[in-house]
């Protein structure tokens, strides 16, 4: 039987994965549009503080629905500290990070979300957010390659991949803490595809080798059982030859 917990959990998916796309939007409109109108910045960054806001009330609720609330604080750390990231400095970055790991805590509670989509995503999400971002810190730079969102797509890109060819690079203490973490990121999604992709291939050979194995049993069985009629025919043939006695009849004394 689910607790309260779960029921929330359950329930709050849907709406705070759409609440994660309208963070995207919201934090893409300043990056991609500068010169846009003030109340339009604006809004998006209202905007962005009331999503980490639902989160952060999200986290809370379910806190208070836990049956052993510091066994969840204790399983959730990355939670606690997306919703206490934008609270030590309240950069847009740190909004950013925290509310990509609160989306992706959510995400992966679906049971119906397989792992290769999962992971599709989050290298989706990173490819992007991570272009922004560093598009975002870079580009204020007066020693800055990076000034157009198709080159930051093409440095995360070969940045995540740990191709780096060296065309383009941060030259900002942020940026290069960014290209760190994309790195490892990237590293750490590639494991996670080999792994996955193993798995599937050692799962396909097991699945034939029981079959192989079935396979074999059933013929041994087969075999066996060939043989035991042969024996009953062969027994009633000698019984039904001249001299021999009907079967079912015992011989007269």
């Amino acid at each position: 039987m689910t607790n309260r917990r779960e029921r929330w959990e359950r329930h709050t998916q849907l709406p705070l994965i759409a609440l994660s796309v309208l963070f995207a939007v919201a934090y893409a409109v300043p990056v991609l549009a500068p010169q846009a109108p003030g109340w339009v910045l604006q809004g998006a960054a209202w905007a962005e503080w009331a999503v980490w806001a639902v989160f952060a009330l999200d986290y809370a609720t379910r806190l208070v629905l836990a049956e052993r609330r510091w066994e969840f604080v204790r399983r959730s750390p990355l939670d606690l500290a997306s919703v206490l990231l934008p609270l030590v400095q309240p950069l847009r970055l740190l909004r950013l990070v925290s509310t990509l790991l609160l989306a992706g805590q959510r995400v992966r509670m679906a049971s119906q979300v397989r792992l290769t989509t999962y992971v599709a995503g989050v290298v989706l999400g990173l490819l992007v957010f991570g272009s922004l971002a560093i598009l975002e810190i870079e580009r204020s730079s007066p020693h800055a390659s990076i000034r157009t969102l198709g080159d930051a797509l093409w440095w995360s890109f070969t940045t995540m991949t740990t191709v780096g060819y060296g065309d383009l690079t941060p030259t900002t203490g942020l940026g290069r803490l960014l290209a760190v973490a994309l790195m490892l990121s990237g590293i750490a999604l590639l494991g996670v595809v080999t792994a996955n992709i193993a798995a599937w291939f050692v799962a396909r050979f097991e699945a034939e080798d029981r079959l192989d194995h079935l396979n074999h049993r059933a013929i041994q069985d087969l075999t066996a059982e060939v043989r035991e009629l042969r024996r009953e025919l062969a027994e009633l043939s000698r019984q039904a030859e001249p001299g021999g006695e009907p079967a079912g009849r015992v011989p007269s004394g």
